[in-house]
């Protein structure tokens, strides 16, 4: 059961783009819900885009989102990672277990889908792992479609694309 000052945290929950001072909440989700669901890697050495969010992401023309409640404390994040002139890719979607079934992924997987339109991308790739029902549930009922890859990255053993109208 949560505790009192944490319910009335998570009443206040927000979307917003994610700065670099969102870094080490991001890290902290992305360790925690890997950790869930056991498909831990090392975070720094998979996830070098995560050293800066404004170059990386916004200055390449991509996105990235974080899920926050009223105290500033990060509970999921979501971004858009541009591979290409036509293609970005869906990454780094997760949510802790406190705030899943409140709606927040369909709200950030459509927020990431209207980046990449209003980005020119004309696809969006993604990669997860089977273990992650949940989200691949979500992925499909947005059209994501599986297809197959040889270069998956190791905590990752299915991809998915959808091509934007």
């Amino acid at each position: 059961m949560q505790s009192e000052p944490v319910a009335n945290a998570l009443s206040a929950l927000t979307i917003r783009r994610a700065t670099n001072a969102d870094i080490p909440a991001i890290r902290a989700v992305l360790h925690a819900v890997r950790a869930e669901y056991g498909v831990l890697s090392e975070t720094g050495a998979n996830d070098p885009d995560l050293d800066d969010v404004e170059l990386n992401y916004f200055a390449r023309g991509g996105y990235f989102e974080i899920v926050a409640d009223g105290a500033g404390r990060v509970w999921g994040c979501a971004g858009l990672y541009p591979l290409n002139e036509h293609r970005a890719e869906l990454c780094k979607m997760y949510l802790e277990r406190p705030v899943r079934g409140r709606g927040l992924g369909k709200r950030l997987l459509e927020n990431l889908l209207a980046a990449a339109r209003r980005g020119g991308f004309r696809e969006v790739w993604l990669e997860t792992n089977s273990v992650l029902t949940e989200a691949i549930t979500l992925y499909r009922k947005y059209g994501f479609e599986p297809v197959a890859s040889e270069h998956l990255l190791p905590r990752c053993d299915v991809a998915y694309l959808r091509k934007l109208e």
